[in-house]
């Protein structure tokens, strides 16, 4: 079952949802707010897909998100009332009460949990056993929506983190995480978990998904101590704006993808290379 019982059904569902996460975000100035602000527009994209028939199977892209979006809401849920989700999710949430990490260290391991960990059983859900394999073109069209999204957020954040620009030149020098976090790897990864996941019965997934969590949230450790690169990120600290709403504000104002450029760069990374 995708949805939970309490728990969004559509995707109309999850966008109000996150608009609730956001608007409480707003309210208490918590930057858990960052990454629901990027994951709305991925969500609000998903839909307008759905609803222009871009994805190839528009109810099967329902499910994939309400199944995808109901282990995030579900792990931040079990976090604010006490409980324990899973470790990839509870160092994101802990990193959120922080206020060391720059705005993009907190967006990535936001999305280490939800690609790397969340992506890969969602997938395996929705699509079980053989049927995997079908769902591999949309699988991509979400993961590329994301990873545009990605490279707006950081153009834009240089009006919050005049100083973010340093991270690649910086960061250029050593073989860090922050630096070399790829989408595309993050997708491959996860698309090889579902397909994992999809051939064995779902009573047998703890074993896998509890391994899966464990080295997903050794890499959000390294996110977020990134060695050498360490001292850079404090000098992009210091000239980073520490006003959470006005970043939301920013966050909730990058320009979405568009879905034909979407498309194009899809079939250009599955077209086969000479």
């Amino acid at each position: 079952m995708n949805g939970a019982p309490n728990g969004p059904q559509t995707v109309s569902d999850v966008l109000d949802a996150l608009d609730g996460v956001i608007a409480q975000a707003l309210q208490t100035g918590s930057r858990v707010g960052y990454f629901a602000a990027i994951y709305r527009k991925v969500t609000a994209k998903v839909a307008e897909g759905i609803a222009g028939g871009f994805f190839d199977d528009g109810d099967r892209m329902q499910r994939l998100d309400v199944a995808f979006a109901t282990r995030y809401l579900s792990a931040l849920a079990l976090h604010q009332h006490g409980g324990t989700p899973t470790r990839s999710w509870q160092l994101a949430f802990e990193a959120a009460a922080a206020s060391r990490p720059v705005v993009l260290q907190h967006l990535l391991i936001g999305i280490n949990a939800h690609i790397n960990l969340d992506l890969g059983i969602a997938a395996a859900e929705t699509a079980p056993g053989s049927v995997l394999p079908s769902l591999r073109r949309d699988f991509d069209r979400i993961n590329e929506i994301l990873a545009m999204l990605l490279e707006g957020i950081r153009r834009d954040l240089a009006e919050v983190s005049p100083w973010i620009g340093l991270l690649e030149r910086i960061g250029g020098r050593h073989d860090d995480e922050i630096v070399k976090f790829s989408i595309e790897v993050a997708r491959s990864e996860a698309w090889r978990f579902a397909t994992e996941l999809a051939p064995v019965p779902r009573d047998h997934w703890g074993g896998p998904i509890g391994g899966r969590d464990a080295r997903v949230a050794r890499l959000a450790t390294v996110v977020l101590n990134p060695g050498l690169l360490t001292v850079g990120l404090l000098v992009i600290r210091s000239r980073e704006s520490t006003d959470v709403r006005r970043i939301i504000a920013v966050l909730n104002q990058v320009e979405e993808p568009d879905l034909q450029v979407v498309e194009m760069r899809v079939r250009q990374e599955r077209a086969p290379t000479d």
